[in-house]
């Protein structure tokens, strides 16, 4: 088995207490003080995210947006330079073979933050399909990301004097201690927020000053235990488990990341025909009526027939009670009560439409 890639913050995180897990073959924060604290310092205060191990590419030349455009599923007539999109990159069939935010940085530069595991693959099918005078460079070492969320995260960046305010999706260059850096109004958790984009080798300083900034509001750094907790809540899909090659991006919930008008892009022939048909199954919601606490897998009932599958699950920290994306027949709309089998018991839940909690992230 290859070795785990540490994130150019590593140290900081054992100072911290961190305990690690493995994602996308990164060895990477889980939790700090306690996933349920971590989760409710961002949706109550500021938290702080080290999400290095994102991939980070970047597409240049003439016409490098257009070619882009016939790739992916969204539209980028939707923005403008300056603005960042999300977007998902299918296969012929289309499965999701990634889900991913791209940032127009110039009419011939755009950089991409793909997941860890899919980024050399997202490379690899972006490069052998561009032509000439276009090149696709992977960056997945050159810089790390630090993702400041929660309602006090424009307070905390203010105080260094960095660029807040801007709308969701914009993104805007600036300094900090001669380091130059991207803050983004982006995020995974649906609260306000931002992501910071820095070189790698001033990472360590970036997120010291963050820190130090933040202690005013209640900041707390935040593992990716709570980050999976605060992006469940929001109904949010996560690549490997609620999007995959193996299931049509109409099943995953993300038609409205598809731009239908768009003459092509990758798997347009399978997602126009199944869109026209009606998928078979659809993501949604699950919301505990009792005690139960779903996990990925976990077989669906309804009528005594099993219909479908839990992809996403945990315990909500706000909520307090189980909630879950599942892969279920169109036909069980919201309100329609179901069981989940969780360790031999059929627990109810009822099904629900996604996001579970108010979400912040657009608030001005």
């Amino acid at each position: 088995m290859p070795e785990l890639k540490q994130s150019p913050l590593h140290d900081r995180h054992q100072a911290l207490g961190a305990k690690f897990a493995e994602f996308g073959g990164w060895s990477m924060p889980l939790q700090y003080a306690g996933i349920v604290a971590e989760h409710k310092a961002v949706r109550d205060a500021v938290g702080i995210f080290d999400v290095s191990h994102l991939g980070k590419a970047r597409i240049t030349g003439p016409g490098a947006a257009d070619f882009l455009n016939r790739c992916i599923t969204n539209d980028i007539a939707k923005i403008g330079v300056g603005q960042a999109q999300y977007t998902l990159l299918c296969n012929e069939a289309g499965g999701v073979v990634d889900d991913l935010i791209w940032y127009w940085l110039a009419d011939d530069e755009i950089f991409l933050i793909p997941n860890a595991a899919n980024t050399a693959e997202v490379v690899e099918l972006l490069a052998a399909a561009a032509p000439d005078g276009i090149t696709v460079a992977n960056e997945h070492d050159d810089h790390a990301v630090l993702a400041v969320q929660g309602p006090s995260s424009d307070e905390t960046l203010a105080a260094l004097g960095l660029p807040v305010g801007h709308d969701y999706m914009r993104f805007a260059p600036s300094t900090l201690d001669g380091v130059e850096l991207t803050v983004c109004r982006t995020g995974y958790t649906g609260e306000r927020g931002y992501e910071l984009v820095v070189p790698a080798a001033d990472a360590g300083k970036i997120w010291d000053a963050v820190l130090a900034a933040g202690e005013a509001y209640g900041i707390a750094p935040a593992g990716l235990g709570a980050r999976d907790t605060l992006r469940t809540e929001m109904g949010y899909p996560l690549h490997g488990q609620d999007l995959r090659p193996d299931l049509s991006a109409g099943q995953c919930g993300v038609g409205w990341a598809i731009g239908w008008k768009k003459q092509s892009f990758w798997g347009a022939g399978a997602l126009r025909a199944e869109k026209a048909a009606g998928p078979e199954l659809r993501l949604t919601g699950l919301l505990a009526q009792g005690r139960g606490i779903p996990r990925p897998h976990m077989e669906v009932v309804h009528d005594g027939e099993v219909v479908g599958e839990v992809t996403s699950g945990t315990f909500s920290p706000t909520l307090s009670k189980g909630i879950a994306l599942a892969l279920l027949p169109p036909a069980l709309v919201p309100g329609t009560a179901v069981t989940v089998r969780v360790r031999n018991r059929e627990e109810p839940f009822d099904v629900a439409k996604p996001p579970f909690v108010t979400p912040g992230v657009r608030e001005a």
